[in-house]
């Protein structure tokens, strides 16, 4: 009798855009390493991965096509990866960033497979998803990002699955420097230097803080278009020698270490996933109330949160937690309990791997004869 031959994985493709130090990139990534644990074969492909470690390029065998998003000269890379892929088409495409939806769903066409996209930002009014129809699923990273794509955006409620980012949770955490006598607790932020950021408003509220008498470092962890002009505004608020900007990393995990409260001033939020790898250290965090942050934290119990481009009530939610280190560790401890019971990275993937086996599942059923092929 013959052995049965063993079923190979359903391969995905993991298509992205520039892969940069950002949250949604972590969440690809682990995405990634965790997928064969599901039986699973992760297939990742983006535009640029330059920013990563080496390592991690290697480790998850990153196929880098230069210039794949552009508009007008992406035409060779595009037909470079058709061709690279074209013996062995994957099973199902997952669009990891805005950039490359409209790609996706044209190699979706092309291999007569599933299209699943992720949304990680709240859209706006003057937003739109490209190419709506070819989209099986969107994978929305919070309630608040959901209801956009729905009201916002005339996406149907059932095509969208909220699934948020995960994290690893670290088994053992530094404890809140705050409550050791001798330590000048340092108070930081990480992410992209971007303007939706609010980095002025934390800017603002540090030089309240030291205004106020409290002794205090802060962080500012990150790349990007508003570098200058932070650093600037430091300087122009004469605090210059108690910030310290760290624009060069290949991952946010020194940087959070070195905190001891961790702020997001952000005016818009998709969720927040460098939040939630902050509160896994058991960092208390302070955040503004926007998009899908309120879905995370319980104001005074797992977090703080705070009125967007308000850096007065910022700086007192800051001193508070300065002032009171119990209450800062207890809220840290709190936070680290809820994104362990909520936002593992196991939970991740085994909702979105949920997701993938529905449509596969489905574009099956729609293959077979006297079904009206595919849709």
């Amino acid at each position: 009798m013959a052995e049965a031959v063993p079923e190979s994985p359903n391969r995905v493709l993991l298509l992205a855009g520039v892969f940069e130090v950002r949250g949604s990139t972590a969440t690809t990534l682990r995405l990634a390493e965790r997928l064969p644990e599901q039986g699973f074969e992760p297939l990742v492909v983006c535009s640029d991965a330059e920013r990563l470690s080496s390592e991690v390029r290697r480790e998850l065998s990153i196929r880098q096509y230069h210039g794949l998003s552009k508009r007008l000269i992406g035409w060779l890379a595009r037909r470079r990866l058709i061709a690279d892929f074209a013996d062995q088409p994957p099973d199902l495409i997952h669009v990891q960033s805005s950039q490359v939806v409209s790609l996706g769903a044209r190699l979706a066409d092309e291999w007569g497979v599933p299209l699943v996209v992720s949304v990680h930002d709240v859209l706006q009014s003057q937003d739109r998803i490209e190419h709506p129809r070819s989209v099986r699923k969107i994978l929305a990273v919070s309630e608040a990002v959901g209801e956009s794509l729905v009201d916002r955006m005339g996406v149907s409620a059932d095509r969208v699955v909220v699934v948020p980012g995960g994290v690893d949770v670290p088994d053992v955490q530094r404890l809140v420097g705050v409550l050791e006598p001798d330590h000048v607790p340092s108070v930081g932020t990480a992410g992209p230097l971007e303007a939706v950021k609010g980095l002025p408003y934390f800017l603002n509220a540090a030089q309240k803080v030291l205004a106020a008498g409290r002794d205090a470092e802060f962080l500012v962890a990150g790349a990007g278009p508003e570098e200058n002009n932070l650093r600037r505004l430091a300087g122009e608020l004469g605090i210059r020698d108690r910030v310290t900007f760290l624009p060069n990393r290949p991952d946010f995990s020194d940087a959070l270490a070195a905190m001891d409260v961790f702020c997001l001033p952000s005016l818009q939020q998709g969720l927040g996933t460098i939040m939630l790898e902050a509160m896994s250290l058991a960092r208390p965090v302070i955040a503004s109330a926007v998009g899908g942050v309120c879905s995370v934290l319980r104001d005074g119990e797992t977090g703080m949160v705070v009125p967007p481009e308000d850096s007065a009530a910022l700086a007192g939610r800051m001193l508070s937690l300065l002032d009171d280190p119990v209450a800062a560790r207890t809220i840290g401890e709190a936070g680290r309990r809820d994104v362990l019971a909520r936002f593992g990275t196991v939970t991740m993937v085994e909702r979105t791997v949920s997701v993938y086996k529905e449509v596969i599942r489905t574009g099956e059923v729609l293959k077979q004869p006297g079904k009206g092929g595919e849709e």
